[in-house]
């Protein structure tokens, strides 16, 4: 291969050339060494005028190795010096930038010490591309170990450089320098330019606010005059300064002014900016300013809640879930009626995922009814027209949110009955026919309300009987085509998840409940929907019909005077329930009623005195209510300042020289002390927790890593010490990583002088929600033997999955739609010491980080089981799903199962590990 290389470089093809050029980097990338190519391409390639040759040129002289064993630069690098400073002085732009570019690069006094007279004239050239490289050609050789020795003067003249250039990426490249090199020629640049600060170019913006955020963290007595600077900078006319604006004054200042004016910018570029992804950052950012400055946040909800007009489902459910966190009495009518208008507008239909739309905004005004009561009679009559919703999951939230709203509203009980009987024979779906009847069965209490509900239900029911005999023996004679269905129905059944986390079998029934239904022939009041979901053989909904016919029968004979209609009403019940029965036990349909509904419906017929216990809704309600007091007390309990912290009496200050912004500013900062808001930065005991030993005591070399662990990035700050008497050549921390990690860049090499210290950081990206693992070692080499490199291996350090997810609620029905959803799965059998079935709920919940759902009164009492389910969210929006069902043994022992399901693997194998490590019940 080198010697075909060689071939292609000698000749005199350029096409052929570029190709061998590009295979001896790649061969010297792979870690190959080709020594004998260096004089081949100082004679054949160097001399070319191409320009690509002359890129890849560059690109080789930066790969190879220039020094010797000892450090020393290679004679024939002498070579390469000669060929840079005519590359400096060439008459084409483009050779002298690139080669500006490569020497930033470089890294050898010896080979850039020429050149500094050819760099700085590269300063005035004509050129901006010339002069920008130039720039950053004096910022890497003032950055260099003996830097300050070869270019002493070069902040005095970059910032006369300043002061002449016109471009923008010039001048940025030349603020950046005195900004990393000379900061106090930086501050004193931006003070005396501030006036003219609005028309820099957005790059030179930029560098500006990072700047303001270094010297703030380092002097925060000083930040007011800095804060005032990044406010006339939110009228820049770039998105991108704006919105750094924005983050800077967060992070910076907690006066309400500087807040106020971040989260109108958050606002506007919500609004003006089309792209999805820009959207959701921006809304993760007022996300976060709800959390620490509700109060501002509350005035500008109306602003957040146009972002409803995008189409994206994601961008709209992050909205709503804002908006609902920000509703208080002063704001709530107007909420409700944009989300009133927002439903509306789903009915158009242009849209494919206006049902989903439909049903989050269902649940936002069901949320906005349960804070505020008096909200409900604006919504509820609108909603009730959503009951027949070709889209069921929408339809059950507009159920079960009358269903509350009626039950916590007495007022409102007369015109929602009467509403939702004049509506009933739309209903097309199984499970919203259930709800309704139920509450017709519970709230329908005048004579008029249960004489209507009556004939309701027998009008959608049709006439009696469901078949005749005729009909049943076509049916018998055609029981290949039964067949065929009962064979699709079966094939068509799915495990339902119910509310304990068990699995039951459910027909596919419900869900092909809104196809044509089979109609019987007879009058036309036999096209009611009761009647067609039950002969598609629903015969749970027929239970319920019976249940709920037994009740109105059972209250009409409280309210109806005349004992002959009680008695009509009451065979006419009987029918009905009895025709059921018969419908389910003939061969008619192709499957015979379930042994449940069948036991329900006899039972209604005998027991028809029983009315049942109409406070289970009540007492469930009110249950969920104090559950959640209990919750915003037990928040409110946490102590945020120690008895003895000192008090700062504000009032006692001067405020001579001070703006009203820095008044502002001064007192959230006081109140934020007060209050516990400031994170503690120097927490030592939670430090020393997160230090991990990555070599051995009597290793030469000592280290040692702290992990910080922040969302998206994992930062390592490795302490190496090196323990022997003699210098470390080149040592390079060497990393790798496993699991959805990736390393940001390579750590460079250091040199450490004996018995001496040194910091190095490795920035690792996370991008799922997976327990990872990195691994590497150090490599070094001694003085006394350059020729041997000694690899000294790290311990692994692993990521726990717990740094990332954290306690999230959801409701039952969602839940269960995830659980049905989600395709990863992992068991846990239980295996543990602890003997009683909460404390070692209490221990999963928190071993793994997890919120239960399962409401407190469903797991009181001692019956020797339990059923729980457990929730969390990770950082990257997945949802972590856990179901614990565990059973006392004979002798005391627990058994059971652990199950986890989430939309990803990495999540559900990496909790199993946790759960099975954890679970026995020790630390």
């Amino acid at each position: 291969m080198a010697n075909e290389i060689k071939e292609a470089l000698e000749g005199n093809d350029i096409d052929s050339k570029i190709e061998a050029l590009k295979k001896a980097i790649m061969l010297l990338l792979n870690g190959e060494t080709i020594p004998q190519l260096f004089i081949t391409i100082i004679r054949y390639v160097l001399p070319s005028d191409d320009h690509t040759i002359q890129k890849l040129l560059l690109l080789y002289l930066e790969i190879i190795d220039k020094t010797d064993s000892r450090g020393k630069v290679l004679p024939e690098m002498i070579l390469i010096c000669q060929n840079l400073r005519n590359n400096l002085q060439h008459p084409n732009e483009y050779i002298r930038g690139v080669t500006l570019r490569f020497l930033c690069r470089l890294n050898e006094t010896e080979i850039i010490e020429p050149l500094i007279p050819s760099i700085l004239t590269n300063l005035e050239h004509r050129h901006p591309f010339v002069r920008r490289n130039a720039v950053l050609a004096v910022m890497s050789v003032y950055k260099l170990p003996q830097g300050e020795q070869l270019l002493d003067s070069a902040p005095e003249i970059i910032e006369k450089f300043l002061t002449s250039e016109q471009d923008n990426s010039s001048k940025r490249n030349a603020f950046l320098m005195l900004f990393n090199c000379a900061q106090e020629r930086a501050i004193n640049y931006l003070f005396t330019n501030i006036d003219r600060m609005t028309d820099w170019g957005e790059q030179l913006q930029m560098v500006v606010l990072e700047l303001i955020r270094k010297v703030c963290r380092a002097n925060k007595a000083e930040k007011g005059k800095y804060i005032k600077i990044i406010i006339s900078l939110l009228n820049a006319p770039s998105t991108a300064v704006i919105y750094e604006c924005a983050g800077t004054l967060v992070s910076l200042s907690s006066a309400p002014t500087a807040i106020r004016a971040a989260a109108n910018t958050y606002c506007q570029l919500l609004l003006s900016q089309s792209d999805n992804n820009v959207k959701l950052i921006v809304l993760d950012r007022l996300n976060e300013l709800k959390t620490s400055h509700r109060e501002i946040m509350v005035e500008l909800v109306m602003d957040v809640l146009r972002a409803l007009s995008s189409p994206n489902l994601d961008i709209r459910r992050k909205t709503i879930d804002i908006a609902l966190e920000l509703i208080t009495p002063r704001n709530i009518d107007e909420v409700v009626m944009s989300l009133k208008k927002e439903v509306v507008k789903t009915q158009s239909g242009e849209h494919e995922k206006n049902g989903e739309y439909r049903q989050m905004l269902v649940q936002a005004i069901h949320t906005c009814a349960i804070k505020f009561p008096e909200v409900a009679s604006t919504v509820v009559h609108l909603l009730m027209d959503f009951l027949s919703d070709t889209n069921v999951a929408s339809a059950m939230d507009v159920v079960v949110f009358v269903r509350e709203i009626i039950e916590t509203n007495p007022k409102l009980r007369v015109s929602i009955i009467t509403r939702l009987l004049d509506t009933f024979y739309q209903i097309r779906a199984a499970r919203v026919c259930s709800c309704a009847l139920w509450i017709i069965g519970e709230y329908c209490l005048s004579l008029s309300e249960v004489e209507s509900g009556i004939s309701t239900i027998k009008t959608c029911l049709g006439d009696l009987p469901f078949y005749t005999a005729s009909e049943e023996g076509e049916a018998q004679e055609s029981s290949k085509t039964s067949q065929q269905v009962s064979s699709t129905t079966v094939s068509s059944r799915r495990p339902a998840i119910l509310a304990d986390g068990t699995y039951a079998t459910q027909s596919a029934a419900l869900e092909t409940a809104m196809s044509p239904p089979t109609l019987v022939q007879g009058s036309l009041s036999s096209i009611g929907n009761l009647r067609s979901l039950i002969l598609s053989g629903d015969f749970f909904l027929g239970a319920v019909v019976a249940c709920t016919l037994t009740k109105l029968v059972l209250r009409l004979e409280e309210v109806q005077p005349s004992k002959v209609e009680v008695n009509r009403t009451f065979t006419q019940a009987l029918l009905i329930m009895v025709s059921m029965l018969q419908l389910g036990e003939s061969s008619f349909l192709p499957h015979p009623i379930d042994s449940d509904s069948r036991d329900r419906i006899v039972l209604c017929i005998r027991l028809l005195s029983n009315t049942g216990d109409e406070t289970e809704l009540c007492e469930m309600l009110a249950e969920k209510q104090r559950h959640e007091t209990e919750e915003i007390k037990a928040r409110a309990q946490i102590s945020h300042a120690q008895p003895d912290d000192l008090i700062d009496f504000y009032h006692l200050k001067s405020r001579k020289g001070m703006s009203q912004l820095e008044l502002e500013d001064e007192v959230q900062d006081d109140l934020k002390r007060a209050t516990g808001e400031f994170t503690k930065e120097g927490d030592d005991a939670n430090k020393l927790n997160r230090i991990l030993q990555l070599t051995g005591f009597s290793d030469p070399v000592y280290a040692e890593a702290y992990v910080t662990v922040h969302h998206y990035d994992i930062v390592l700050d490795v302490t190496v010490i090196n323990r022997t008497k003699e210098t470390l050549q080149n040592l390079c921390l060497e990393l790798a990583t496993m699991g959805d990690l990736k390393l940001v860049e390579r750590p460079q090499n250091y040199t450490l002088a004996p018995e001496s210290s040194k910091q190095i950081k490795a920035n690792i990206k996370v991008s799922s929600t997976e327990t990872g693992v990195i691994f590497g070692n150090i490599v070094y080499e001694t003085s006394s033997n350059v020729l041997e490199r000694t690899v000294i291996v790290l311990n692994d350090i692993h990521i726990d999955i717990m740094d990332y997810i954290s306690p999230a609620s959801c409701t039952d029905v969602a839940f269960r739609a995830m659980w049905a959803e989600f395709e990863w799965e992992n068991k846990v059998a239980v295996n543990t010491i602890i003997q009683d079935e909460k404390e070692f709920l209490n221990h999963i919940m928190k071993s793994t980080n997890m919120k239960c759902l399962t409401p407190i009164s469903a797991l009181e009492g001692e019956c020797g089981f339990l059923a729980a389910n457990l929730y969390a969210k990770s950082v990257f929006g997945e949802d972590a799903l856990v179901n614990v069902s565990i059973e006392k043994q004979v002798d005391s022992k627990l058994s059971g199962y652990i199950r986890i399901r989430s939309k990803t693997q990495g999540i559900a194998l990496s909790l199993g590990d946790k759960i099975t490590l954890k679970q026995k019940g020790g630390s």
